[in-house]
């Protein structure tokens, strides 16, 4: 991609620099503070008219219509820069989608919300007291749905690359038994904006197993999470999706605040809708890291086939953790 242009860059750095003049008298305190000479005069001299050591006089106040018109500059100079830096990103990410092969470019995500959505009991939440709520659809109104990928297995690079470069956000849910010995992937998934998330140690269906055992599934994979990754995990996904009261009193000592679940499953070949098959504001995808020895296809055609579908059908993929 082409750079912005010098001139664009030194007219930026100039309206930021009036910014100071703007506040008061900042302006005129740092100029009288230095010595205004020309070449060969001692600096001493500089304080003419009264002769050395008589100080200069303060300089003149900024007219109002002089602080008007750069405040406008400033003001025109930001919003060229805005645009500028819009139009990259777009140009970028419709590069991006013909490389990899999409219909059209993917619908840009909107600004996360300011703060969190409520989670009441309702449709697609489901709260048992004061434990953490289990979330089918998150509540929003934004057109987004959030793509979750389980497990760890398959570690694929170009996957990783392909989220990156079109600027689609997921949210993973990692196994430790899984992830082990692949740590970095997922470290370099962190660094790339994915919230790596906890699914137990050793992917057990927790129903079967007492709360202190629960506990430790949940607790133990927080651990080495936050170990090899350097944060802990707010959110908790249940292997199969099964859980029962222990599960949600066992994670909420572990320091979990949600149980994301899911309403579609994404595979490389196809979508499977738990309802009526188109996606709805607040739906949670699920998928794995798996690849070509368990599905007709690898984890980037699956990531093709859920932006496609989403984009086809006027939704843009969000993180999921910026609204649980």
């Amino acid at each position: 991609m082409r750079s912005p242009s010098w001139r664009a860059l030194t007219r930026w750095g100039v309206a930021l620099g009036l910014c100071a003049c703007l506040a008061g008298s900042g302006c005129a305190d740092q100029d009288a503070d230095m010595p205004r000479t020309k070449p060969g005069q001692p600096v001493a001299a500089a304080n003419a008219p009264g002769g050395p050591g008589v100080p200069a006089a303060p300089a003149a106040p900024i007219p109002d219509a002089v602080r008007e018109q750069a405040a406008a500059q400033i003001r025109a100079a930001g919003l060229s820069a805005e645009r500028e830096v819009a139009a990259r990103i777009a140009a970028s990410r419709a590069a991006a989608a013909r490389k990899w092969g999409l219909a059209q470019t993917p619908i840009a995500a909107p600004a996360p919300p300011a703060t969190r959505p409520v989670l009441k009991s309702g449709p697609g939440v489901i709260r048992h007291g004061d434990l953490p709520p289990v979330v089918h659809r998150v509540p929003t109104q934004d057109r987004v749905v959030f793509l979750t990928v389980d497990d760890g297995a398959e570690k694929d690079p170009r996957f990783a690359r392909m989220a990156r470069e079109l600027g689609v956000p997921f949210s993973a849910f990692v196994s430790g038994y899984l992830a082990r010995g692949g740590w970095a992937y997922f470290r370099g998934l962190h660094e790339q904006g994915v919230v790596v998330n906890n699914h137990t140690v050793n992917h057990p269906d927790l129903r079967k197993l007492g709360y202190a055992r629960q506990q430790q599934e949940i607790c133990g994979e927080q651990e080495v999470a936050e170990r090899e990754i350097g944060v802990a995990s707010r959110l908790f996904r249940p292997p199969y999706g099964e859980f029962n009261q222990d599960t949600l009193r066992a994670a909420q000592s572990c320091g979990i605040v949600a149980l994301p679940i899911w309403n579609q499953e994404a595979f490389p070949d196809r979508i499977e809708y738990r309802y009526d098959h188109r996606l709805e504001p607040g739906d949670i995808i699920l998928t794995h890291f798996r690849g070509p020895g368990e599905w007709k296809g690898d984890i980037a055609q699956m990531l093709r086939r859920v932006v496609d579908t989403a984009t086809a059908q006027g939704f843009a993929l969000a993180r999921l953790d910026d609204y649980l």
